[in-house]
């Protein structure tokens, strides 16, 4: 499994990001905020990377890989 740390990460995801939950996902194109965390806004890919503690600073999370 990929992780966030970039390891294993595949070549298409651009972007990382944390939901509330504590889900980290990559993305292939900038995702959008909701209430509770990102969103794809169905343009690419996203693909789930792992699951973290909940974090109520998930907003600051996103953060561009390449």
């Amino acid at each position: 499994m990929a992780s966030v740390d970039g390891a294993g990460l595949p070549d298409w995801v651009v972007w990382l990001a944390q939901d509330a939950d504590g889900s980290w996902w990559g993305y292939e194109v900038e995702p959008l905020q909701y209430h509770r965390g990102w969103y794809e806004n169905e343009l690419g890919r996203r693909i789930r990377l792992e699951r973290g503690s909940p974090n109520s600073d998930w907003a600051g999370t996103l953060r561009r890989m390449r």
